[in-house]
């Protein structure tokens, strides 16, 4: 794990912190929503993390013309045999980057759906299972920006999770204009590990033992976004689920065998903060989903647990 953060480190250069939460993820075989502004390094990173890994990886443009076809591949007539055959989209692959994916209509975005919770493309009747570990890294620029088409609740659902890079600070961004000449760019990065690893590692992360009060301590939460005046959707169990595995895998990055309250309290807003959606009123009222998740999980009695 570490050399896959200083690896990718070269090229996000202050944001270590945010790749090794973005390696978790993919760690779960999670998909990651990375949801900025432009200019903040956002398909840097995609491309920096599916480099790392020697496998295939295929980016999409998306765009208001992209069709469903474009992604998961299109039945095609073979003059010589006489017959139709299925051409693969590029979602056959070990890491796709879906680039500014709420540029793409929603008939193009709900291409995703099945092969985001399946690993499966079904054309022509026929199921195709995609490269395992398949991962998707779509990024987005934030919804009021022109020309963007906001993601459906029941896909934003299929994302194990949402980071925001930010900018840099002070210092990193001024070493970034020094070092500009010399910076490594994420084409030029050597893999660090390849896919049966990474498929061993994420079958290796389900021994991460979790006590009853931590799986306790998740669904309360859950809950409590479930109820909540302020919130017209809550954190599904598909959520807490990734919320589990997910810390699973943070524990694993820090030489832990077992999964503690504060796993839980540092992944909260990154796994479930885009799952939810605030009452009209809520809105109105200028309160941030952030700001929310994080009062909701203050007001939740942290658990006491032995960590086995």
């Amino acid at each position: 794990m570490n050399a896959l953060i200083d690896n990718i480190d070269q090229v996000i250069r202050g944001k270590r912190h945010q790749i090794r939460l973005a390696l978790c993820c993919l760690l779960t075989e999670g998909h990651l929503l990375l949801d900025d502004v432009p200019g903040t390094g956002k398909t840097s990173l995609a491309k920096a993390i599916a480099n790392s890994i020697a496998g295939e990886w295929k980016r999409v443009q998306f765009t208001p013309d992209l069709l469903p076809t474009d992604i998961t591949g299109v039945m095609v007539y073979d003059q010589r045999s006489g017959q139709f055959t299925f051409r693969e989209g590029p979602v056959f692959s070990n890491v796709l980057i879906g680039d500014e994916i709420n540029r793409g209509s929603p008939k193009t975005q709900s291409a995703l759906l099945e092969v985001m919770e399946e690993r499966q493309v079904t054309a022509d009747g026929t199921s195709r299972p995609v490269p395992r570990p398949f991962f998707v890294i779509a990024t987005q620029n934030p919804r009021d920006f022109q020309g963007t088409f906001p993601l459906p609740d029941v896909q934003l659902d299929r994302f194990a999770m949402r980071l925001t890079l930010g900018y840099a600070d002070h210092a990193t961004e001024i070493s970034i204009l020094e070092n500009y000449n010399r910076t490594q760019r994420s084409e030029q990065l050597d893999p660090v590990t390849d896919t049966a690893t990474l498929d061993a590692t994420i079958g290796a992360i389900d021994n991460i033992a979790v006590a009853h009060t931590i799986h306790d301590y998740i669904v309360k939460i859950a809950s409590a976004t479930r109820t909540h005046p302020d919130l017209r959707l809550g954190v599904s169990t598909r959520g807490t689920l990734a919320l589990l595995r997910i810390a699973r895998a943070y524990a694993a990055t820090d030489d832990r065998d077992f999964v503690t309250p504060d796993d839980i309290k540092t992944l909260v807003a990154p796994v479930f903060a885009h799952r939810v959606a605030l009452s009209a009123e809520a809105e109105l009222r200028g309160i941030t989903i952030d700001t929310l998740i994080a009062d909701i999980t203050d007001t939740i009695p942290v658990p006491r647990t032995s960590g086995a």
